[in-house]
This record gives C-alpha cells, sequence and structure tokens, in this order.
C-alpha cells in the first residue's frame, strides 16, 4: 500500500511543479494532473481515506516513515512547510476537478499562508481534501526517525545520478522532478547562494559519482541568472549543463581514468564524447528540449571555434555552451582526479585567463569570475599575519580580497573585508586534502 500512496504524493508534487513552470492550460500540466488523480483514484478505491503527515523533514503514512520518499523529495517537503501544510488528507470521493483546484491552490506564494490553510482550502469548493499542521498527538519524536535529514545538495546528486542513468541505458526519465530538484536549487540560490556554491567547492572532493555534473549545473544557473537570463532560460540552461558530458560516461574508464598520457588514438576517443552526447540527448528533445542536445555538442568549441568537433564552416558557440564551458572547465580544474592534482583557486584562475579569448569569450570569463570569486565561498586560506581563515563571502569590487573569517587562532576569530583591511591579504589557499584537512568542518 505505501508503494501506492509514493506513486500518488510524487505525482500530485510532478503535477505542482508542472502548473509552476508551465501554466494550467499546458498539455504537460493536464497530463502531470491525469496522472495524480488516476494514482489517487487507484489508492482510495480501496480505503475511504489516506493521511500522509510531515514529520521533521520526512513523510509519514500511518506508523511507516518513508525516507526513500522523503529523500527524494526533500525540496517539496520544504515547500509544504512553509505554507503551514504538515498533514494532508485525501477521501474517497475526490474528483479530478478538486485534485486541479487544490493544486493550484498550494501552488501559491506562501505569503498567501498566513491563516489557517484548510479554511482557505474549504472557500475554494474543495470538499474531499483536508490540509493543516500535525497534532501534538500526531508527532513523532525526534529520535523516533532513525535517519539523518538528507540536505537539498545530496538529494539534488541522487536525481542527477538516477536521471543520468536513465539516459545511458535509453530509459524515460522523470524530467518532471529532475527539472523540480534543479528548480529548487535555482529558488535557493537567490537566497542561500553562499550555501549552495560552498557545497559546490567542498564537494569536488568528494567521491560522488555526479557530483561534477551538478556543480557544473549549479555554477551555470548560478552564472546565467547573474548575466539576467529569465527563471525559465536559467533552469533550461542547468538542465543542458547537467547532460552536458554524458557522453563521456559511455566511454571507457580505463581510458577516463589513465594516469599518463593518451595516446592519439585515446584523445580521438575521448573527443567524440561531444557527438555521441549529442546523439544521446536528442532522443529526449520531445522532453528536454533541444539545448541540451546544443550544448553536450558545442561545450569544447572554444570561443574561436578551434576546439572540438570540428566543423567546415567556422560558427560561435550558443551561448548557453559558452557559459557552460566555462563552468565545466573552472570545476574540472578544481577537482581532483587520477590523471592530476586539484589546482589551487588562484592557479585556476592563471589558467583560465591565459587563453586571451581563444577558448572562452572573454568579457564571458571577466564576469564569471566577477561573480564567483577567485578564492571560492568556504575555500580555507592563509593571510599574511599567519592566521588561518574561510572565505565567507566575494567582493565583486576586488575579486582578489573577499570578505573572511579567521578560525585560527581561536583568540583571534573575527570576521574581516579584505577590501576594507590593506593590512591583510591571502598569501596561499589551503589544500582541503592536506594543511587544510583540519578547518573543513568550520566550512
Amino acid at each position: 500500500m505505501s508503494a501506492n500512496i509514493e506513486i500518488a504524493f510524487k505525482d500530485l508534487l510532478n503535477c505542482l511543479q508542472a502548473l509552476k513552470m508551465y501554466g494550467g492550460v499546458h498539455p504537460m500540466f493536464t497530463r502531470s494532473l491525469d496522472s495524480a488523480y488516476t494514482a489517487f483514484k487507484d489508492v482510495l478505491s480501496m480505503r475511504q481515506e489516506v493521511v500522509i503527515g510531515i514529520i521533521g523533514e520526512e513523510l509519514a503514512f500511518e506508523k511507516e516513515i518513508l525516507f526513500d520518499l522523503g529523500k527524494f523529495l526533500r525540496p517539496s517537503i520544504l515547500y509544504l512547510k512553509e505554507r503551514n501544510i504538515e498533514r494532508l488528507a485525501f477521501f474517497f470521493g475526490l474528483s479530478k476537478e478538486e485534485l486541479g483546484i487544490f493544486i493550484n491552490f498550494i501552488s501559491r506564494p506562501k505569503e498567501d499562508f498566513k491563516g489557517d490553510p484548510q479554511e482557505m482550502l474549504r472557500l475554494t469548493g474543495v470538499e474531499h481534501i483536508n490540509i493543516g499542521k500535525l497534532k501534538v498527538d500526531d508527532r513523532m519524536q525526534e529520535g523516533d526517525r532513525g535517519a539523518a535529514n538528507i540536505d537539498l545538495y545530496v538529494s539534488s546528486v541522487d536525481k542527477v545520478s538516477q536521471a543520468l542513468s536513465g539516459v545511458l541505458n535509453s530509459e524515460k526519465i522523470d524530467h518532471l522532478a529532475l527539472r523540480f530538484s534543479l528548480n529548487n536549487i535555482m529558488e535557493n540560490l537567490s537566497t542561500q547562494r553562499n550555501e549552495l556554491l560552498k557545497l559546490a567547492t567542498l564537494k569536488r572532493y568528494d567521491v560522488q559519482t555526479y557530483t561534477h555534473m551538478l556543480n557544473v549545473s549549479i555554477f551555470s544557473m548560478y552564472f546565467a541568472s547573474r548575466l539576467g537570463f529569465d527563471k525559465n532560460d536559467v533552469l533550461n540552461i542547468g538542465v543542458a549543463a547537467m547532460f552536458h558530458d554524458i557522453g563521456k560516461l559511455s566511454i571507457s574508464r580505463k581510458i577516463l581514468q589513465k594516469p599518463g598520457k593518451l595516446t592519439e588514438q585515446e584523445f580521438g576517443s575521448v573527443k567524440s564524447h561531444t557527438i555521441l552526447g549529442a546523439e544521446i540527448m536528442l532522443q529526449y528533445v520531445d522532453s528536454l528540449g533541444i539545448l541540451p542536445v546544443v550544448v553536450s555538442f558545442e561545450h569544447h568549441l572554444k570561443y574561436d571555434a578551434s576546439g572540438y568537433p570540428r566543423l567546415p564552416n567556422l560558427r560561435k558557440q550558443h551561448i548557453a555552451s559558452s557559459i557552460v564551458s566555462i563552468c565545466d572547465v573552472y570545476d574540472a580544474l578544481s577537482q581532483r582526479r587520477s590523471y592530476k592534482q586539484d589546482y589551487a583557486p588562484d592557479l585556476v584562475y592563471n589558467i583560465m585567463n591565459s587563453t586571451d579569448g581563444v577558448s572562452f569569450d572573454p568579457q564571458l570569463l571577466d564576469k564569471f569570475f566577477k561573480f564567483v570569486g577567485l578564492w571560492p565561498v568556504g575555500s580555507v586560506v592563509a593571510l599574511n599575519d599567519a592566521s588561518i581563515a574561510l572565505v565567507r563571502d566575494e567582493n565583486e569590487s576586488d575579486i582578489r580580497r573577499p570578505k573572511v573569517e579567521v578560525v585560527s587562532p581561536v583568540e583571534k576569530r573575527r570576521s574581516i573585508d579584505l577590501a576594507q583591511d590593506n593590512s591583510l591579504s591571502i598569501e596561499r589557499f589551503l589544500n582541503p586534502w592536506k594543511e587544510g584537512k583540519e578547518f573543513l568542518h568550520l566550512a
């Protein structure tokens, strides 16, 4: 029974996301509503009432905590809690029209939910759905949950791995759930930019399989939003960025992880990943659009079109490909790989600026580092007075002098804006694998 509940609730939230992205008259929303209604109708054919509770940041049905579903849908859970919704009850007799009204109701801004949500819902004419806060008796103790909360970044890595694995296996992907996850990251970038960029920085040293793809997607969405792209375009760029290297995942790991120099044949195999990736993404144009195809094909083309694949007629990269290319190289240079050490942020900056308009659009590259800084948020750095500090925020006016928090020695602990204190400066980056490791937990 719980499996059917999970399907119904997941379809409900996918329908909510379809409404937010496409509107109430779009075929995508109509299909999502049909799917959600069918799922609830099946469940309610076996019982008169279904009650789903939100306990902490997990979903509960009867006495069972739906940990897997909670992990999968954590951003949606937080979305409902922001609207004072911790308990959802669906009753036999629910109509598709009522379900559609309900989804429109919960899509409203959280500022609209200052009163009793059930009373507000009743005024819409919905009779077979009840919502509200959990009663004290309904709550479980924190210690009874048996699992730690899963943060937005980690749940998104899971979503990325599922989507990429599905594409590699030529399976259908839950593109609405994928876009929902990236959309939540995008929305959080406006209020929790430093936290998400810090995670992207620190997770370069994580062994998770798909963190690079998610990092490139996060950086690309942040970069595009700062450049002034509208919300829908930012999300489309984020999706394209996530699949930019899909072709490379089909290439032998022996080649990709080879510590020595590649042979000409091996390098040719690596370069083929752009064409292979575009061919793979062509199968998903109906659900993901054409941009992932374009970005997969072009992200190594280079600004002056001297990269690969070589084209008979020179043409400029699509702007999305240029954005993803910068974010891809930035994250790749910063990561530790089998064939190279991770590079310090100032070295990454120097390498990327050394091509003088060959690899990257100079104006875009300049803006990228203006937005993300030379020293990324979360970096552990040594100052010229021998103290150790963590980078907390950037200074766009001077990317070499960010805002930091001194953490060692303890008696010197304080926050400093290096742009306002000319007596202090960053001397060097402390590698989190080595001398910076003991301070990493403070980031």
